[in-house]
């Protein structure tokens, strides 16, 4: 009689377990589909028109931002980005077009602001095919 209860209750324990490991797999999962999207300089001009406190944030080298950049975007190279994004953009909410030279350094940086729990990333690519203005 002992060893039935005493066997009726480490099953129980074990499914128990086996429910709250695989809850913890389905969170896990959920966390790493967040990701960021694509905009166009043509969507990503018109909100920033129309919409305030976006983040224009620019991934590139500081000779590169000194020599030309997207008038009130904010320098974070993509090398410093893991140590100053938090200091410079506190809320992981706030919505974040990334943009670099060609593209391929702002969707590096996408990627890394999403692992980092922010939520509105936006790849904007590069300055190259910003078609407005600059300074």
């Amino acid at each position: 009689m002992i060893y039935k209860r005493f066997s009726v209750v480490l099953v129980l324990m074990i499914s128990i377990l086996i429910l709250i490991a695989c809850q913890s797999k389905q969170d896990k999962k959920i966390e790493t589909e967040r990701t960021y999207q694509k905009i166009t300089p043509e969507q990503a001009k018109e909100r920033l028109e129309k919409e305030e406190g976006i983040i224009l944030l620019d991934v590139r080298t500081e000779e590169e931002y000194k020599e030309k950049h997207i008038p009130n975007s904010i320098l974070i190279p993509l090398q410093d980005l893991d140590k100053m994004v938090e200091e410079k953009i506190s809320d992981k909410d706030t919505t974040i077009f990334v943009y670099c030279r060609s593209g391929r350094r702002s969707q590096s940086a996408a990627e890394k602001l999403i692992e980092m729990g922010y939520e509105n990333v936006f790849d904007l690519g590069g300055i190259i095919d910003w078609p407005y203005e600059t300074e």
